[in-house]
């Protein structure tokens, strides 16, 4: 019986040094994602940088409202521009993620302009907050881009990958400048997602220790979990909108982007890929997923009366 006490309360020990080490690092896991680096990128690819597909581009570093550097390439097309896309990258990815997509955009014409999230890549930011900040960002770049004489902009459109989908959705809401968005394997909403995560990480069945470690990170970033939305967000757009998700995504669920499509306005597009991951669409779609991508654009952005 002794042992059998000593066992219990060394099990009930180990549990609540758990929930404590949960609650205090687990915020920190969630609103300071891991940054990924040209390093990181050099272990699988070889396209690093725009020069490396042969892209004439521009560094900039544009600013958000409170004044955080966001690291930014603009990509330029030879001879007429089509139209502007924005491309928005995922959770702890960076502005080389972008890099395929770009060079294909570019080939058809487009400006491209591919930029580090918040607290990504090189990018400055103490927290990445999913969108609640984020959004408001492609607005301050769109700004920039249309006060250049030099470039002729046309019209607007985001490619948002990830959390970046969720971002572009949410950001065409409140500019009416974007005319389009291209939203892959996004989530729903951040408090579902954050649930999510949590379960495959900590693997633990309590969920108000989920919720403390959520209200501890609304705390940390200043802002509100459940005010990020794109499933709030899509009942408010009225401009194209084309989804796409991996079938086999273990990381955000294919049911959540069937939700966002199912609460979008017309015009809107859905293609669930099959045998496609969170982490390989561009390959497991191949030449169809990049032909319905540019094919997209194409239609809702292509304009031939502008010139560089």
């Amino acid at each position: 019986m002794t042992i059998a006490i000593l066992l219990l309360a060394f099990l009930v020990l180990f549990l609540l040094f758990l929930s404590m080490a949960i609650v205090v690092i687990g915020p920190g896991m969630l609103m300071q994602p891991y940054r990924r680096t040209i390093d990181y990128y050099r272990q699988t690819t070889t396209i690093l940088h725009p020069s490396d597909l042969g892209l004439p581009h521009e560094e900039l570093v544009l600013m958000s409202a409170e004044g955080i550097p966001l690291s930014s390439w603009l990509i330029r097309p030879p001879g007429i521009s089509r139209g502007t896309i924005l491309y928005l990258h995922g959770v702890s990815e960076c502005k080389i993620a972008g890099l395929p997509m770009a060079g294909l955009l570019a080939d058809h014409g487009f400006n491209i302009l591919l930029y580090d999230a918040r607290r990504h890549g090189d990018s400055g930011g103490s927290y990445c907050t999913y969108g609640f900040y984020e959004k408001h960002d492609p607005s301050r770049i769109i700004s920039y881009l249309m006060n250049r004489p030099d470039l002729y902009v046309g019209k607007i459109g985001l490619f948002g990958a990830s959390m970046g989908a969720a971002v572009a959705i949410q950001a065409a809401v409140l500019d009416s400048r974007i005319s389009a968005v291209a939203a892959e394997s996004g989530f729903a909403a951040l408090r579902t997602v954050f649930d999510d995560y949590q379960k495959r990480m900590i693997k633990l069945p309590w969920h108000y220790l989920r919720n403390i470690v959520i209200r501890r990170s609304e705390r940390m970033a200043h802002f509100k979990a459940n005010a990020v939305s794109p499933l709030d967000a899509v009942r408010r757009l009225n401009i194209p909108l084309l989804i796409v998700h991996g079938a086999a995504d273990l990381n955000i669920k294919p049911a959540y982007s069937e939700q966002v499509f199912a609460a979008a306005a017309q015009p809107k597009e859905f293609w669930l890929i099959p045998g496609a991951r969170h982490d390989n669409v561009w390959e497991v779609g191949g030449s169809e997923y990049r032909n319905r991508i540019v094919v997209f654009f194409e239609r809702v952005l292509a304009d031939h009366s502008g010139s560089q």
